[in-house]
């Protein structure tokens, strides 16, 4: 029987690869009540690259001396991901990212008409010469350099292709497309990404905020696009309702779509705990893949059905993405997983007795939601009289 078992109308995807640059230590830490330590620090952008994440933006430098140490202190640990950091374009943004060390400096600037008018209060041609300035002040410096429009889904595509052509030509190695505030539909962001990177030579990145809950669906429908560097958080954590989350887009990709990004999967429960952990944000049972309740079954039907099979009820098995199968006893539970038990405490029992053991696990399910071993333990030595029953 094959591993996986998903749907077999999935696509597919023949795509060029796909560089994930995790944002956790920046855009992540923004998300407010968030404050990384820098051994936490440390320790995330380590794991980061243990499980092979490509790029790694480890801060904004100009932000506070902490944060330009703390950027600093990860350039030398010798990752084998390259270290980016961001840069508004301010001369001395810029030379707080390069003198952290960084491998790229991710330069950015807003260029909506509401940006401009309401945060500027400057006309677009500012925008293009502090481009030009920015850029030119990168190479001088011997950095390379990419450069995104903030809030590019809600900017004139005429304006926008005006910026992206004033970068490439000022030698920026990567264009970014950002969905400042989520508001954007897939079917937006696979038009502005179609059209941008059928016009441009540069790689096209993506930057996606969850305000709606499509920012995995648009980064999708971003590499389906061209895009071919996307923006990814751990947890999905950061402003508001977060980003993409790396471990949703990296398992999307490799199970749904398969593309292998290169990622090693098997590690991610344990980094999205590593993080949740440092951010005090708790990892609900459901989030997706790697929560506790994922690959948990309870329901008489379901339970039955995944001892015989796992994958009735799981497309993919979870060790995969460091998860693992929890089989739970509650309301919900059947004849079968009781017999299942049974036969692993080496209890023989009747079918009248397993009917009323069932019976006292639905009623104290009822009561407590989840009936722990010790709890199922206890129910059965009232049925059956332990001493006469469980083996030493």
């Amino acid at each position: 029987m094959d591993r996986f078992a998903l749907s077999p109308y999935n696509p597919r995807l023949e795509l060029p690869d796909i560089i994930v640059y995790d944002s956790t230590l920046r855009d992540g830490e923004q998300m407010p009540g968030i404050a990384f330590s820098l051994e936490q620090k440390v320790a995330i952008a380590r794991k980061l690259d243990e499980i092979h994440v490509p790029q790694i933006e480890a801060g904004f430098p100009a932000v506070s001396e902490g944060e330009k140490r703390s950027v600093k202190t990860i350039t030398k640990l010798g990752l084998n991901a390259d270290i980016l950091a961001l840069s508004r374009l301010v001369k001395g943004d810029i030379d707080a990212a390069i003198d952290a060390g960084v491998d790229m400096v991710l330069l950015f600037i807003a260029t909506s008409d509401i940006h401009l008018r309401y945060k500027f209060a400057k006309p677009r041609g500012y925008v293009l010469e502090k481009i030009v300035e920015s850029l030119d002040h990168c190479k001088a410096r011997g950095v390379k350099a990419a450069l995104s429009s903030e809030d590019s889904t809600r900017t004139e595509m005429s304006f926008l292709k005006e910026v992206y052509h004033t970068a490439e030509g000022a030698g920026a190695v990567r264009l970014g497309i950002t969905d400042t505030v989520g508001c954007a539909s897939p079917e937006a962001i696979s038009q502005i990404v179609s059209e941008i990177a059928s016009e441009f030579k540069s790689p096209i990145s993506i930057h996606l905020h969850n305000d709606f809950g499509l920012a995995l669906a648009n980064a999708i429908a971003a590499v389906k696009a061209g895009a071919t560097a996307v923006t990814t958080t751990v947890n999905g954590i950061g402003e508001r309702a977060g980003n993409v989350p790396l471990e949703e887009f990296v398992g999307a990709m490799k199970f749904v779509y398969g593309k292998d990004l290169g990622i090693d999967t098997t590690e991610l429960k344990e980094l999205c705990e590593m993080v949740a952990q440092f951010s005090k944000v708790q990892l609900s049972r459901n989030h997706p893949l790697v929560g506790e309740n994922v690959f948990s079954h309870e329901s008489g039907i379901h339970v039955a059905a995944v001892l015989n099979c796992p994958l009735t009820y799981e497309s993919i098995p979870p060790e995969v993405v460091g998860n693992r199968r929890h089989l739970l006893l509650g309301k919900h539970t059947g004849a079968t997983y009781i017999r299942k038990r049974l036969e692993d405490l080496q209890i023989q029992a009747s079918e009248e007795q397993v009917a009323l053991i069932l019976q006292k696990v639905k009623a104290l399910g009822e009561v407590k939601g989840r009936v722990s071993d010790v709890d199922f333990e206890d129910l059965v030595k009232e049925v059956m009289h332990p001493e006469e029953h469980f083996k030493a």
